[in-house]
């Protein structure tokens, strides 16, 4: 007669999991909030590209050899890096507090831990965030208690 060997069981969620998961997501929604704000620091540089590309920004005579078309460009430089900085910043904001959401809803175990781990990315507060959601994602019972 062979012996089988059966997994063990998973514990299940305590108390004290659900109360960490329901804290985790009102952190996430804080801190997407403060990266949403952070991401819109850039609009002074959007608004300074705009202002060079339409001439609006008064500028000194241009020095021999520079040409109205460079102003522009450097203009055009202002306007995408701001923009990309800003779009990936509320998406990276939304990312946060969507994961919050299915915190809160023991939903999307992978998804959870992939923006916990891109969390950490976000000195200092983000950090804190990620190292204590992945902590607690970890535990097994956490993991069993996501459908």
């Amino acid at each position: 007669m062979d012996v089988v060997d059966l997994p063990a069981p998973t514990p299940a969620p305590t108390e004290d999991d659900a109360n960490q998961l329901r804290l985790l997501s009102i952190f996430h929604y804080v801190v997407a909030g403060m990266t949403g704000l952070f991401s819109l620091f850039p609009l002074l540089h959007l608004v300074m590209g705009i202002a060079m590309v339409t001439g609006a920004l008064p500028m000194e005579s241009n020095p021999p050899g520079s040409s109205n078309g460079e102003e522009r460009m450097f203009g055009w430089i202002f306007i995408i890096f701001a923009g990309v900085f800003i779009l990936f910043g509320l998406t990276l904001a939304g990312l946060i507090a969507y994961a919050g959401r299915c915190l809160m809803q023991r939903r999307r175990y992978l998804l959870c831990l992939v923006v916990a781990a891109i969390s950490c990315m976000l000195m200092p507060f983000g950090t804190v965030l990620g190292v204590f959601t992945l902590v607690v994602l970890m535990r097994p019972s956490v993991k069993a208690a996501f459908a």
